[in-house]
């Protein structure tokens, strides 16, 4: 029999995007981190932005919660490794609670893993310019999917406190669930804008001013007591088995050779780079069987105000699988470590850090050549764009990148490109053989220049149909894709075991 854990946890959720529902989750992580409690935040879908603010209001690592790049079972065991320890689990969600991959059904919707994790609902209603008409509301999503479990509602936008009466007496008669507070209509309260200086603002403290007024708000007009009896009333969890993080076959060699297993030293897990290290707890030793391998290998991953977007997850399978990470930042002109088997450069903006990089011109130069040089790479989205010849800012000026993918990219005021992607490999890579599946998502504002007509990394099928996408040539994959791990992990296993091939060349050379 597994262990069970009573694991207290939440979601909280909105009736739409807009309701106000990242406000009041980082006002309830800063305040109850204010009490003394260890909170721990998860996001629902790919998202990186939310996470990044959980992560500086709690002090732990935020993760992202997903039922469409992974399965219920991975998704649960993320769940479980994530909460390890923690007080409270708070679960932000996404969209409108229903929303999701298909508008008939509830799948990779917030609905859907308030399902999985059998977790009471907190549903943010924005009642502005309404009273009894928020009972129906909030009856409405009772009645939609009767097995989920809102324990109770948050007030936003109120005008006032007998506004906010009105709107308790009416939802607690008519839908017999509690209505636990509320915040007044405050513009000076709603998220800042997601400007592109967020990480180096939450790196530097700036935000800690409004995580206080948020923290400050949410005491007085949220009844936290309540929010954690709700919370700790939850249903106990048996601990899920290990698929993610089990014992797996090495990619190569004979496949019935199982790859030992121990826990995994996950020191580096919270560094930026040249040693700098977050005040973030990652938990990933209390994982009792984590697939390892005796021979490890050394990956580069760049990390900084450029380079920052990456699935928590994705990067401690890295760890799981035998790779000790290295974190270093290109913004500063730094290099990988002249031991290292790979290079893996995430998401962020390097567009509005491409004069920077730029000039670094030695620093490119020497990157370019380390690639050319055999080096396996991985590139996702601003990785991709930096890995190109050129970036256009919105000014219209043009910055010399790494040079390495023949292609430039230009940025635009309208977006891209947005939502779930399935990618398909259309050539054997780092990470895929060819005809092989993962998933991920996009999210950018830049385009190619001129859209290439071979080398072709992935088809991505999303909403709207399906393209050609990203590049993948001898050791290099790079795309605007970003892929979860957890949805095809063989990937993992594949990348770590080219790096090995690629380190004895190099010992033998």
């Amino acid at each position: 029999m597994t262990p069970a854990s009573n694991r207290p946890r939440l979601v909280l959720t909105g009736t739409n995007s807009g309701a106000g529902k990242t406000t009041l989750t980082i006002g309830i992580m800063a305040a109850l981190k204010k009490r003394g409690l260890q909170v721990q935040g998860f996001k629902v879908g790919p998202d990186y932005i939310d996470p990044s603010y959980h992560t500086a209001a709690t002090g732990r690592i935020s993760r992202n919660l997903d039922t469409w790049m992974m399965e219920p079972d991975m998704m649960r065991e993320i769940f479980w490794r994530g909460s390890e320890d923690a007080d409270l689990s708070v679960i932000e969600g996404v969209m409108g609670f229903y929303d999701g991959k298909d508008p008939l059904s509830n799948r990779g919707s917030t609905a859907e893993i308030s399902l999985c994790l059998d977790a009471p609902v907190i549903l943010v209603v924005d009642v502005k310019a309404m009273a009894r008409s928020a009972a129906a509301i909030v009856k409405g999503f009772q009645t939609l999917e009767p097995s989920v479990k809102i324990a109770g509602v948050i007030a936003n936008r109120c005008g006032s406190a007998g506004h906010y009466q009105l709107v308790k007496a009416a939802v607690e008669q008519m839908c017999g669930v509690p209505v636990i507070g509320y915040l007044l209509h405050d513009k000076n309260l709603s998220v800042p804008e997601r400007h592109l200086g967020l990480i180096p603002a939450i790196e530097r403290g700036e935000m800690q001013p409004w995580f206080d007024q948020l923290a400050e708000k949410v005491e007085a007009g949220i009844d936290l007591d309540l929010l954690m009896e709700i919370a700790r009333g939850s249903s106990a969890v048996e601990e899920p088995e290990a698929k993610l993080f089990a014992p797996v076959a090495a990619w190569s060699g004979d496949a019935g050779d199982a790859v030992g297993a121990t826990a995994v030293d996950t020191a580096s897990a919270g560094q930026t780079h040249a040693g700098q290290e977050h005040a973030v707890q990652t938990h990933a030793a209390h994982t009792p069987s984590i697939a390892y391998t005796p021979d490890p290998v050394h990956i580069a991953v760049a990390r900084d105000a450029a380079f920052n977007f990456y699935y928590q997850e994705n990067l401690e399978l890295l760890q799981a699988y035998g790779a000790t990470l290295h974190f270093f930042s290109p913004l500063a002109g730094e290099l990988p470590p002249a031991e290292a088997d790979a290079l893996y450069i995430g998401g962020g903006f390097p567009e509005e850090f491409a004069a920077t990089l730029a000039m670094h011109a030695d620093m490119r130069q020497e990157l370019k050549r380390r690639i050319q040089s055999g080096l396996p790479t991985f590139a996702e989205c601003g990785g991709f764009m930096f890995l190109t010849e050129a970036i256009h800012d919105r000014a219209g000026n043009r910055y010399e990148m790494v040079g390495l993918i023949p292609n430039e990219v230009r940025m635009q005021d309208r977006l891209a490109a947005l939502g779930y992607r399935e990618a398909t490999a259309q050539t054997d890579s780092l990470l895929l053989n060819k005809g092989e599946t993962a998933r991920g998502h996009e999210f950018h504002y830049s385009t190619l220049v001129n859209e290439q007509s071979d080398n072709h990394a992935y088809e991505v099928t999303g909403l709207r149909g399906t393209k050609l996408e990203g590049y993948a040539t001898g050791n290099v994959l790079a795309g605007y894709t970003h892929l979860h791990f957890a949805s095809h992990p063989q990937m993992v296993a594949r990348w770590l075991d080219q790096c090995r091939e690629y380190r004895n060349r190099r010992v033998q050379a």
